[in-house]
This record gives C-alpha cells, sequence and structure tokens, in this order.
C-alpha cells in the first residue's frame, strides 16, 4: 500500500473539484458532501501542497450522481486499511481491467473492480 500513499495525485487524476462544486453537481449542500466522504460514499484529498480538500471530478457522473458502484468500493477498499488518498489512487492506476477502476465503474464494468479490490484486503 506504500506504493498508493506516496502516489503523485495530481499526476494521476486529470480533473478536481472543491466541495462546493461536487454540492452544486450533486444538488446537495457543501455539509452533505463532507458527510458522504465520512460515509465512504466520495473519497477526497488533497492533490498537491496549497491546496485544501477536492474530489475527482470522475466520481460524478454525467446525471448528477455519484458513480455507480463507488461507495461500495469504497467500503471495500477501506475495510482493507485503504485510506482515502489511497483510495483515489488504486481507482485511477491501471489495474488490467484493461485500465483503470474508475473507468471500469464509469462504463458499467465495476463487477471486476470490485473483485479485485476484495482481493486487495487478503
Amino acid at each position: 500500500m506504500s506504493s498508493l500513499a506516496d502516489a503523485d495525485l495530481s499526476l494521476l487524476v486529470d480533473e478536481w473539484l472543491e466541495w462546493t462544486e461536487v454540492a452544486a453537481l450533486l444538488g446537495v449542500t457543501p455539509a452533505k458532501v463532507r458527510t458522504m466522504v465520512r460515509a465512504h460514499e466520495l473519497a477526497d484529498a488533497v492533490p498537491r501542497a496549497g491546496l485544501g480538500p477536492r474530489v475527482p471530478a470522475a466520481f460524478v457522473d454525467a446525471d448528477g450522481l455519484v458513480v455507480k458502484g463507488l461507495p461500495g468500493l469504497l467500503t471495500v477498499l477501506h475495510d482493507g486499511g485503504y485510506d482515502d488518498r489511497e483510495c483515489i489512487a488504486w481507482l485511477f492506476t491501471d489495474a488490467g481491467l484493461p485500465g483503470r477502476p474508475i473507468d471500469a465503474l464509469r462504463e458499467n464494468r465495476g463487477s471486476e473492480a470490485k473483485r479485485r479490490a476484495q482481493a486487495l484486503g487478503f
């Protein structure tokens, strides 16, 4: 897990959103976004020094909803001992699915990503 903890998230994730931007897209308050992060429905991190916490834009779909399967996958990763930063790094690193786990989720191919996440806990 240490390689994930040390990953440069600013290189892995193309677009980040502040909590207020996420809230606007989801139609909720920034306080609700904070609650969603705590409940592992979303994950956030500080992508580089000098910025506050941000959520990857890829976590919200075009319909203004959290990407299907993301909360369950985040819960599996957290249960395996990963923190939000490591979860984001894992989701945005090519896992040979083909492609990145976040892409699999966004393309409704999340079963294999979840299976691989479950295997990480063992």
